[in-house]
């Protein structure tokens, strides 16, 4: 395994994909007049701490058996009583930490694994991962064990946004762990990915959305559910509002009876598609709940469900406080998907849900697919377009995010005052470097991000052309290397560049590229086309003259030599 100082400087043994981000030595030299600064042995300060025994202050654990007066017919907890356990847990912690009491705002896609018997034990644990100015991210893990065999399983994850009552300013969190310092930094990703999910649909439905065969179809009419529920004591906090857990538990239920209308089966709820809270209802107020199934396809259907709120039956204009969309299958005896029979929607609202549902199942895929697995598992190359640019956006900076958390960093060498670090786990070495400049952080942010002018400064780069402008922050470019592949070709990439400004004090400008496949720009055989897995730069102002940057970058490392041929990981 090469050591880091040999890639450095031997850099004509190694690929350009290794090299792809290194020329900060060449930037110190060429474009500043600097000073530099050496860092702190954080990674040693950081296991220290974790040594200790520590536990988050806002974290809330929640074990309940599970009774039959828990389940549905086929004795498995019903996923409504385990929304409102979620809902339950995650709002504890969020009062927690705000110190005062707090509603649900929304949840995120919810991805249910397992399901859960009689008997066996629910683990749910919830702590705030990053507080805004009034508004709060909590994360869920569940699991159950089985008392018998003591073996536990994840049955999902979930990530819930809660306000403050009063719309009071909420105090910031410091993260102390790697985990917590990775969830506080992805957590204004995911904020970022909420407020363009309705845009993201949109612009998908300016693009014919396909559907299944409809030669045998079941009128969407059929399957309406109508349901009111009075909301009682029973059902809300001490504040005298509904449970944000038990209005989903609700909601689940009349969506489960439009999915049986459909299939005439016991339908089971595989996914949850972010549940949004419009407004609050209270202890008095009647709730009209609506589920129709809006669309289906070969193995699955979704089902959509709002909620208006009413204070008197005789009252005319209602309040919609809630909606969500949920995916329903039908299992077999194996356990395996059936086949759904297919929808026909109504006629005016009806047809844009059901061209909404197709187009919100391409969104649900491509963001479970890009998000959702581990940032290894995503191939080098995901296509882009225009249903998955906020998810690979998303993917490319959390991906680097999540690399600048990790503690294990080992210093391999120093070089002028700047160091370098080495990470080596399982089959990928990754690599940092830092150092400490004389120039505003707002300039080197610019600076780095744009990628026409790299050649002017890294010896690496021929040209760099500006494929595509996404939007503000990310843009798709067609960078030519100077470096010669083993083909004696010139190398070439094509590279998403996402760039983001601080959400908070104290966070650093993110410059993060990943390689992605564009339709106008395919490999050409004159190149030799190469990829770039996880690299950027985390640039701090620390004093009004001083400015730290750490590169970043993940590489695999070569197993044989047909990894190589791909230009993607340094040789042994």
């Amino acid at each position: 395994m090469p050591h880091l100082s040999a890639v450095l400087l031997f850099p004509h043994y190694y690929p350009s994909s290794a090299l792809f981000l290194l020329p900060l030595l060449h930037l110190q030299c060429v474009l500043f007049s600097c000073t530099f600064c050496c860092t702190a042995g954080e990674s040693a300060q950081r296991q220290e701490s974790e040594g200790e025994q520590y536990r988050n202050p806002t974290e809330v654990q929640m074990s309940q058996l599970v009774l039959p007066c828990h389940t549905n017919h086929c004795g498995e907890l019903s996923i409504g009583q385990l929304l409102k356990w979620i809902d339950t847990t995650a709002c504890l912690s969020a009062e927690r930490h705000a110190g005062c009491p707090c509603v649900t705002a929304s949840v995120d896609d919810i991805y249910f694994e397992h399901t859960i018997s009689v008997g066996q034990v629910v683990n749910i644990k919830a702590k705030v991962n990053r507080a805004f100015n009034s508004s709060m991210e909590v994360g869920i893990q569940v699991s159950y064990e089985d008392l018998c065999s003591g073996k536990q399983w994840i049955v999902c994850k979930a990530y819930a946004t809660f306000v403050a009552q009063g719309k009071m300013k909420l105090k910031p969190l410091a993260p102390q762990t790697e985990e917590e310092k990775m969830e506080y930094s992805i957590a204004a990703e995911r904020r970022r990915m909420r407020l363009a999910h309705t845009d993201t649909l949109k612009d998908l439905l300016t693009h014919k959305c396909e559907n299944g065969d409809c030669n045998t179809v079941v009128p969407a009419e059929k399957t309406r559910v109508e349901s009111v529920e009075l909301v009682l004591p029973p059902h809300a906090n001490h504040q005298g509002n509904t449970f944000g857990g038990q209005i989903m538990a609700w909601m689940e239920n009349v969506a489960t009876i439009a999915a049986s209308r459909l299939c005439h089966a016991h339908p089971s709820l595989k996914t949850i598609e972010m549940f949004h809270f419009r407004g609050p209802s209270q202890v008095g107020d009647r709730l009209l709940l609506k589920a129709i199934v809006n669309n289906s396809f070969k193995n699955s259907m979704e089902v959509g469900v709002c909620v208006e709120a009413y204070r008197q039956e005789m009252e005319v204009s209602r309040r919609h406080i809630n909606s969500a969309f949920m995916t329903f299958v039908v299992l077999d005896q194996e356990g395996q998907p059936s086949a759904i029979p297919m929808v026909k929607p109504e006629a005016g609202d009806g047809e844009r849900r059901y061209r909404e549902a197709s187009a919100r199942k391409k969104i649900r895929l491509d963001r479970k697919y890009i998000i959702s697995c581990e940032q290894t598992k995503v191939p080098l190359s995901v296509p882009w377009d225009q249903s998955n640019k906020v998810y690979l956006s998303y993917n490319n900076v959390s991906a680097l995010k999540t690399l600048v958390a990790k503690t294990s960093w080992v210093l391999a060498t120093e070089i002028d005052k700047v160091r370098m670090y080495t990470l080596e786990e399982d089959k990928y070495l990754s690599f940092r470097i830092e150092m400490t400049l004389c120039i505003d952080a707002t300039q080197a942010f610019f600076l780095l991000s744009d990628l026409r002018q790299r050649h002017e400064w890294d010896r690496h780069y021929a040209s760099a052309e500006l494929v595509q402008q996404v939007d503000e922050d990310d843009m798709i470019y067609h960078v030519l290397s100077q470096t010669v592949s083993q083909e004696n070709k010139p190398q070439d990439f094509v590279i998403l560049a996402s760039r983001r400004k601080p959400c908070d004090e104290g966070d650093p400008y993110v410059v993060a590229f990943r390689s992605v496949t564009l339709p106008s720009r395919p490999p050409n055989p004159e190149y030799s086309r190469r990829e770039t897995m996880c690299s950027g730069f985390c640039i701090w102002q620390e004093t009004a003259e001083l400015t730290k940057v750490r590169l970043s970058a993940l590489q695999r490392i070569a197993v044989s030599p047909s990894d190589n041929h791909h230009g993607l990981y340094p040789h042994s």
